[in-house]
């Protein structure tokens, strides 16, 4: 039976959930405010976390980063009345397995459920090892002009050894490159490893990697496989690799450069024969710059870049990506839907898509799921969806003004670090969790700002 704890603080609400969840044959605990949900996971382990995103203690990604520490098994599904799909997006980088927005629909709020479950969690961390990968049985590349040149990109790059990284906006379908790229190459039948480094703890970031043997710290209860070893002789993905602490991108640089990786606690060295595939959504050239990211590593891993456009760039691809949505969801939720209304059509002609393909996906899918069959209507659609799109934010006739957004970042930056830290009473390492950067980091944009 799987164990599900629910922190919300409507108590209500939480009731509603509790009897809904039970009666689908789950073992359920509620809490009302984020320290007791924390203090819960501590006492119990938990297989899934349903979040409220206002708590009266606390914020959901305060919750969430705090779990990620702890436990990076644990999947976790924010819930929320403000309609932020831009919140989505940050929530799931920070490792949230999805989104949902109140009022929640119990079949939508089952099928989350279902599928966070799903997820394999024996290796103890949020990692994909899958033996061998399949051919799709249908791959969409898309007709712009920009798709196009990406996976031609993608077609030259692929038969070589070279280490790629892969740009683009969070849901823009980096993994699905980089899966592509190893299917197309030479290592196609050998393991492909992918690993959420965003939702890994500087803790477990060098045991996921390179593993540990058995004592090596406190908890290593037996012997752990790395995912270097997992990937031998095929390819290893990196997601938000950015977000390895310094003293990992040591380990990393040198793994990556003498094929030799050393297990935490062991005297052993181990070969392997691994082909690198990063991604990340930050920019790695600035990062090396403001001295957060290792230049030799950047420049070992950054032999053949590509950048994923952003779905709002792709016009020429919605409707052929939103037709394989369709009929994917068709074919796992069992339903019969035919197409999209010409109003829901307009709609999403007209809506950015800031969470991308990802944003795409769930939205289709909850559509099929609310609609069951013939055409997609309005109805179906989310209401923050409907909200963005027809009632947009006023424009000025007249020309904006020019600024200079960089020093305006950085501006913001300075005033967020300064707050943080009067708050926490100048107490570094609380401010950095807070922040939700390493120590070093925050040390170093103290120095950059000139921060007392």
């Amino acid at each position: 039976m799987a164990s599900i704890l629910v922190i919300e603080d409507d108590l209500t609400f939480s009731r509603i959930l509790e009897g809904f969840l039970t009666k689908q044959g789950f073992a359920v605990t509620v809490r009302h405010k984020g320290n007791e949900g924390l203090q819960a996971l501590r006492d119990n382990a938990v297989d899934l976390v349903l979040l409220d995103y206002r708590l009266p203690d606390m914020t959901g990604m305060d919750v969430l980063n705090e779990i990620k520490k702890t436990t990076a098994t644990t999947q976790v599904i924010i819930m929320t009345s403000f309609s932020d799909i831009r919140t989505a997006v940050k929530a799931m980088k920070m490792g949230a397995y999805e989104y949902i927005t109140k009022p929640v629909n119990p079949d939508e709020l089952l099928m989350l459920v279902q599928q966070a479950l799903k997820r394999d969690n024996n290796t103890g961390t949020p990692v994909s090892v899958a033996p061998k990968i399949e051919a799709p049985k249908q791959f969409v590349q898309g007709t712009s002009a920009s798709a196009k040149q990406l996976h031609e990109y993608i077609r030259l790059v692929a038969p070589t050894d070279m280490s790629v990284i892969i740009e683009g906006e969070s849901g823009t379908g980096k993994e699905n490159v980089a899966q592509t790229i190893h299917r197309l190459s030479a290592r196609a039948k050998a393991p492909f490893v992918a690993v959420d480094c965003g939702a890994l703890s500087k803790e477990l970031a060098a045991s996921e990697l390179f593993g540990h043997v058995k004592g090596a710290f406190t908890g290593a209860v037996q012997d752990k496989v790395g995912q270097f070893v997992e990937a031998h002789k095929g390819t290893l993905f990196l997601d938000e690799v950015g977000n390895l602490s310094y003293e990992v991108q040591v380990k990393l640089l040198r793994a990556i450069q003498e094929r030799i990786i050393q297990p935490i606690g062991s005297n052993k060295e181990t070969k392997v024969d691994v082909r690198i595939i990063t991604a990340t959504n930050d920019d790695l050239a600035e990062s090396v710059k403001k001295g957060t990211f290792r230049e030799d590593l950047y420049h070992r891993i950054n032999e053949f870049k590509l950048k994923v456009p952003a779905l709002r760039d792709r016009h020429d691809d919605l409707d052929e990506f939103l037709n394989f949505f369709r009929l994917s969801a068709n074919a796992e939720l069992e339903r019969n839907v035919t197409g999209f209304s010409k109003e829901v059509m307009d709609i999403f002609r007209a809506y950015e898509w800031p969470g991308n393909l990802r944003e795409m996906k769930n939205v289709v899918k909850r559509a099929v799921l609310l609609t069951n069959e013939g055409l997609i209507a309005t109805e179906a659609l989310p209401v923050e969806m409907l909200d963005t799109v027809r009632n947009p934010q006023p424009k000025p006739n007249n020309e904006p003004p020019v600024y200079d957004l960089k020093a305006l970042q950085e501006s913001q930056e300075k005033e967020m670090i300064i707050k943080t830290l009067k708050e926490v009473r100048y107490n570094k390492s609380k401010a950095a969790r807070i922040l939700n950067i390493d120590r070093k980091t925050l040390y170093l944009k103290i120095e950059k700002y000139g921060i007392e």
